[in-house]
C-alpha cells in the first residue's frame, strides 16, 4: 500500500484443459475480507466455487489490513482501510498485471459487501461494477445499537471471529517469517487496543454507545452519493442489515445509478451464501453474478438484465415473489391501526383497529428473558441458532415469547392486507424514571394460534427525539423515524406520557383473511440487546402504554391496495 504496509491475496486464474493457468488477460473480480482468506476465503459469498473463474474471470481475494496474512492493525472500515480498497483495485486493474485486462468488479457478502461500497465511493480506476450481498447502510442503527441499546448478540460474535482468525499464524509465516510474525503481533495488538476497548466502552455507556463520527465514518450511507458504478444488492428480511441494504438501493436509484435489489426471506448466513436465491426467478447466485459482470465488464448485452425488475422481494404469508419499481411502491398508502383499550399478555390482548381507540393502559413488565428463543434471537446471532436447531418450534412460533409482554391484535381479517417496507409504531409511554426500552414485534397470527414474527424494532424511551429532516413520512404519517442517538438527544421524562416512535425494520407481507395482525411489546430482547450501565435502572422498571384519542398509540404500515402488484 502507499504507506508501505503489505496486504496479501490469493489469485485464481482460469485454467486450460491441462490444468495450467490459461494465458491472456481477464476481467478481475476482487474481494477484500476480514475473515482470513486461508480459513474462510471460499466459505462466504459463493454457492459454486470458482464458477466465475471457470468462465473467464480472474479472482483476487485479499486479507484486509490487520487480518489474515496482511500486515498492519485492523481498524474496521476506517479511512485507511477504505483507501486500501481503492489501491487494491487499481493494482489489479494495472496493465502491469499480465493476467488483467484492466476491467475490475467486486463481489462478496457482509464485510466484503460493505468494503465494496467504500471502495466504489473513492472511484478507483478500472472498477466497473459491484455485487454486494447483505451490506450495512448505517452501522449504528442497523446493528451496533438497535434503538440505542447495545447489540451483544452479533457484535461480540463478529469481532471475536475477526480476532480469532486474525491470531492464527499467517499462511506466509513459513516462507517469510519476519513479515508473518510481524503481522501476527500487530493483529494481537489490534485486538487489545481496538476490539476489546470498543465493546467495553459501549457497555459502560461511553462514546461507543452513542452515534457520532466513529460510526459515520464506517457507514456506507454517508458515501453512497459518490457510488456511480452499477450495483446489484442482495438483502434479507431476517438479516442483520435488514434495515440498511434497502436504503442503499433507494439512494442509488434516486440518482439513476444502474442498480437492482432482491430481498429474500433470509438470515445473514443464508443471504451471504445465496441460499435458494434461484427461487426469486433470476438464477442461482453464481448465475446472477455472471449475468451482472458479463454485462458491465464484458459489454455483453445478451444477459437479459432488463427482465429483472428494480426490486424483487419475498412476500411473507403468501410465499410469492413480488416485483416493484421502487422499494416503497408509489401506490403504497399509509394505513394506521390504533391500539385500543386495556391489554395484558397474549392471553388478554388489546385491540388493533382502524376505528376509534377506547381509552386504556397496559403495563410492560421488565422480563429479562424476553426474546430468548425467537426469530429475533436467531437473526441477531447471524442465523447460527437456526442452522444448529432449525426445527426448534420457538424459531417459527412467537406465541410463547409474546406471553412475556403485552399484545394488541386485529380481529380476524375479512380481506387480505398487504404491505412492503418499513413500519412505525408510535407508542405513548410513561415510566417512573423516564427510561426503559420498547421492544416491538409485528406478527401474523394464524387461526391455529401460531404467531409468525414478521419484523421487529427497538427504542430507548430516553432517545425518542426525532430528526424530522431525516424522518420518512407517507401521507403525513411517520413511516420510518430517524433518532439522533447522541448524548445530547437523551431526554428522560419521569412520570410523563410521551410519544415514542419505534422504527420496525422493513419487511413484505400478506396477512390472509381469517388471520390477525399483531403487535407485541416487551422491555427486553435477549440475546440481541443489553442495556448499557446508565440505562440499566430504566430497563428494570415497568413501562406503561396509553391508548385513547388523547394518546393515539398506533402502528402505521405502507399498505398496498389490491391493484398494486
Amino acid at each position: 500500500m502507499s504507506d508501505g504496509t503489505v496486504l496479501r491475496g490469493d489469485l485464481v486464474l482460469p485454467a486450460g484443459e491441462d490444468g495450467q493457468a490459461a494465458t491472456g488477460r481477464f476481467p478481475v473480480l476482487v474481494t477484500i475480507t476480514a475473515y482470513n482468506k486461508t480459513v474462510l476465503g471460499a466459505a462466504l459469498g459463493e454457492d459454486e466455487p470458482d464458477y466465475l473463474v471457470s468462465r473467464g474471470y480472474a479472482s483476487l481475494t485479499v486479507d484486509a489490513r490487520g487480518t489474515g496474512s496482511s500486515e498492519g492493525t485492523w481498524d474496521a472500515f476506517g479511512e485507511r482501510e477504505q483507501l486500501d480498497g481503492k489501491e487494491v483495485v487499481e493494482w489489479a486493474a494495472s496493465r502491469e498485471r499480465p493476467w488483467s485486462n484492466g476491467r475490475v468488479g467486486m463481489r462478496g457478502p457482509s464485510y466484503m459487501g460493505i468494503n465494496q461500497l467504500f471502495t466504489a465511493a473513492l472511484e478507483p480506476k478500472g472498477l466497473e461494477a459491484i455485487f454486494p450481498q447483505v451490506p450495512a447502510g448505517d452501522v449504528y442503527r442497523d446493528v451496533v445499537a438497535s434503538g440505542g441499546q447495545v447489540d451483544v448478540g452479533f457484535i461480540p460474535l463478529w469481532m471475536g471471529l475477526v480476532t480469532t482468525t486474525g491470531v492464527i499464524p499467517p499462511a506466509v509465516t513459513a516462507t517469510d517469517p519476519e513479515s508473518g510474525l510481524g503481522a501476527l503481533l500487530s493483529h494481537i495488538y489490534g485486538a487489545a487496543t481496538f476490539t476489546a476497548p470498543l465493546l467495553l466502552d459501549a457497555l459502560l455507556g461511553g462514546d461507543a454507545a452513542h452515534d457520532g463520527q466513529f460510526y459515520r465514518t464506517r457507514s456506507p450511507l454517508e458515501v453512497i452519493d459518490r457510488v456511480d458504478v452499477p450495483t446489484f444488492l442482495i438483502a434479507g428480511q431476517q438479516d442483520l442489515f435488514q434495515r440498511g441494504t434497502p436504503l442503499l438501493f433507494e439512494a442509488l436509484q434516486e440518482r439513476g445509478v444502474a442498480s437492482r435489489l432482491i430481498v429474500g426471506p433470509w438470515n445473514h448466513l443464508e443471504g451471504s451464501q445465496g441460499t435458494d436465491l434461484a427461487q426469486a426467478g433470476h438464477g442461482t447466485l453464481s448465475e446472477l453474478q455472471l449475468r451482472w459482470f458479463d454485462r458491465w465488464l464484458r459489454d455483453d448485452r445478451g444477459t437479459r438484465l432488463g427482465e429483472i425488475a428494480p426490486v424483487t422481494y419475498y412476500e411473507n404469508g403468501s410465499g410469492a415473489w413480488r416485483t416493484q419499481r421502487s422499494w416503497i411502491d408509489d401506490r403504497a398508502r399509509a394505513r394506521s391501526y390504533r391500539l385500543s383499550g386495556d391489554a395484558t399478555t397474549a392471553l388478554a390482548p388489546g385491540l388493533l383497529t382502524t376505528g376509534r381507540a377506547a381509552p386504556g393502559t397496559a403495563q410492560v413488565p421488565p422480563v429479562p428473558v424476553s426474546g430468548l428463543c425467537t426469530r429475533s434471537a436467531s437473526q441477531w446471532t447471524a442465523g447460527i441458532p437456526a442452522l444448529l436447531a432449525e426445527d426448534l418450534p420457538c424459531f417459527s412460533d412467537n406465541a410463547l415469547n409474546d406471553l412475556t409482554g403485552i399484545v394488541y391484535e386485529t380481529r380476524p381479517l375479512k380481506r387480505a392486507v398487504r404491505f412492503a417496507g418499513p413500519v412505525n409504531a408510535r407508542l405513548f409511554t410513561s415510566s417512573p424514571i423516564g427510561g426503559g426500552m420498547l421492544s416491538v414485534s409485528i406478527s401474523d397470527v394464524a387461526p391455529s394460534g401460531q404467531v409468525t414474527r414478521l419484523s421487529g424494532g427497538w427504542q430507548l424511551v430516553e432517545q425518542r427525539r426525532l430528526d424530522r429532516s431525516r424522518t420518512r413520512y407517507l401521507d403525513g404519517e411517520i413511516l420510518q423515524p430517524y433518532h439522533p442517538f447522541t448524548r445530547a438527544s437523551r431526554a428522560p421524562a419521569p412520570g410523563r406520557v410521551v410519544p415514542v416512535d419505534v422504527e420496525v425494520f422493513p419487511t413484505g407481507a400478506r396477512i390472509r383473511p381469517g388471520h390477525r395482525l399483531r403487535i407485541a411489546v416487551q422491555a427486553f430482547d435477549v440475546p440481541h440487546l443489553l442495556p448499557s450501565l446508565p440505562d440499566l435502572p430504566g430497563s428494570l422498571t415497568a413501562l406503561t402504554l396509553h391508548t385513547s384519542d388523547r394518546f393515539p398509540s398506533r402502528v402505521t404500515i405502507p399498505w398496498l391496495p389490491r391493484r398494486a402488484g
